[in-house]
């Protein structure tokens, strides 16, 4: 075992690793910067697309249950920089599948560093350009709704982009979690962001009970903008505050659950010798495997 680093050291360490993560990032975008200026362009076009076609759907449909297209946009705009925020920060956490397939995960369970972190902060093509276009839309849709603005409001709005970062961070979290028992789940994680993307875009209003009820408690993807945008609309609704403290709680909850699985994993491993190569027993379809392959210099050999 490979002795743990006090406390006081692991948050520099982390710090220090999520620095090289961004300079990676960055080096690896402006490598291609042609590239980038497509992704860039398209992502523009996309979520531009997105807004046209809900202004279509309110052209024929003035009022979708007392809210127009301005207060709509609004809430577009805060579900982006929610989504956005969680994207830009942890969009790693989608590789966990795949590493737990290939069996290169067990790499991170003997390293100092947190396992989810180090998922977290694989190098990627990662770039904040979407969240710098949920910033410009929320602002416009902010001007256009008529919004009040004051310092409540300043200070909330990151509150809010942030809770709604840990609501989705915990959502995904979830999902991901599932393949240390199922191995793969890119069916699950796809409908759940399709339903993410389908039903955020209208208030949970105009849906039946059973939907509302889902949106709410099971996947509460209406706290990341229809209960904000209902409290600064009529100044009478939840404590955006306490919305954003609730979400954070829901993803520490889903983060207890993962660490749950990596236990799990652990378990499952334990050392062949002192020369760090280590002995998983497979589960599922890796039973069928007679080797599981060698991934950065650790080698893993299953049980027959």
């Amino acid at each position: 075992m490979h002795p743990q680093p006090a406390p006081r050291i692991v948050l520099p360490m982390s710090l220090a690793a999520y620095s090289q993560y961004w300079r990676l990032n960055a080096l690896t975008m402006l490598e291609y910067r042609a590239n980038f200026a497509l992704w860039a362009g398209f992502n523009v076009v996309y979520y531009g697309t997105a807004i046209a076609a809900l202004w279509v759907t309110l052209h024929q449909f003035p009022s979708m249950n007392g809210w127009d297209f301005r207060q709509m946009a609004f809430l577009y705009g805060l579900w982006m920089l929610g989504a956005q925020t969680h994207f830009t920060s942890f969009s790693g956490v989608d590789q966990v599948p795949t590493l737990i397939r290939e069996g290169s995960f067990d790499r991170f369970l003997v390293r100092p560093l947190d396992p989810l972190f180090s998922a977290i902060t694989i190098p990627a093509q990662v770039w904040p350009d979407k969240l710098i276009i949920a910033i410009v839309i929320f602002c416009t849709a902010t001007a256009y709704a008529g919004v009040h603005v004051d310092l409540g409001f300043v200070l909330l709005v990151p509150l809010i982009a942030v809770g709604g970062a840990f609501i989705e961070f915990g959502i995904q979290l979830a999902i991901v979690t599932a393949s240390f028992w199922v191995i793969r789940i890119d069916t699950l994680r796809w409908l759940v962001m399709s339903l993410e993307q389908n039903f955020t875009r209208y208030p949970i209003s105009i849906y039946t009970p059973p939907v509302r009820f889902v949106l709410t408690f099971v996947l509460p993807f209406a706290f990341m903008n229809y209960f904000p945008a209902s409290f600064f609309s009529s100044q009478d609704g939840w404590c955006a505050s306490a919305l954003a403290l609730a979400r954070i709680a829901y993803a520490a909850r889903r983060r207890h659950v993962a660490r749950g699985g990596v236990r799990i994993l652990a378990r499952r491993t334990r050392p062949l010798s002192r020369d760090g190569k280590l002995t998983v027993r497979p589960s599922g379809a890796e039973r069928e495997r007679q080797i599981i392959p060698k991934r950065y210099g650790v080698t893993c050999q299953a049980f027959p």
